[in-house]
């Protein structure tokens, strides 16, 4: 489970990046209907294409910490959970938007619960609460017994 958490973290963090910064270089033109939003929108999502790219370099810097923090990665999961729930009151608001946004509402309502559930896995396992058997499975370890 420490070995998914630092793959999966990685790849939120790598794919987080690219985004942003492709954002970042093609504004409107990187929103699936936005092509003729105008400069307002255009600004806006820049902008925030860059803060996206910093939202993954966090990704990155949690991969890259041992063991992977899991106080980090709950904070970040639930920052993904709340984008998600931020494109469900766009949906009640106004409607259904592009096809692409619903699948990306898919992505940030259904991680987040996963990386709840792996956060402390690296941890566990630099603690010892976790040993790993011989055959590559794994039973918990309790030091005090």
């Amino acid at each position: 489970m420490a070995r998914t958490l630092r793959v999966l973290t990685q790849l939120m963090g790598w794919a987080n990046v690219a985004i942003g910064l492709l954002h970042v270089a093609l504004g409107n033109a990187a929103i699936p209907g936005a092509g003729g939003a105008g400069a307002t929108i255009d600004s806006w999502g820049r902008f925030m294409g860059a803060v996206f790219a910093g939202y993954g370099l966090a990704w990155l810097w949690a991969a890259r910490q041992h063991p992977i923090p899991a106080s980090a990665i709950r904070w970040l999961a639930g920052i993904l959970l709340l984008g998600g729930v931020g494109r469900v009151l766009s949906l009640a608001a106004h409607g259904w938007p592009h096809w692409f946004q619903i699948a990306l509402a898919a992505i940030e309502l259904g991680l987040p619960p996963l990386f709840f559930w792996l956060a402390d896995a690296e941890e566990r396992a630099t603690r010892g609460d976790v040993q790993a058997v011989s055959n590559g499975t794994s039973r918990e370890f309790n030091p005090r017994s």
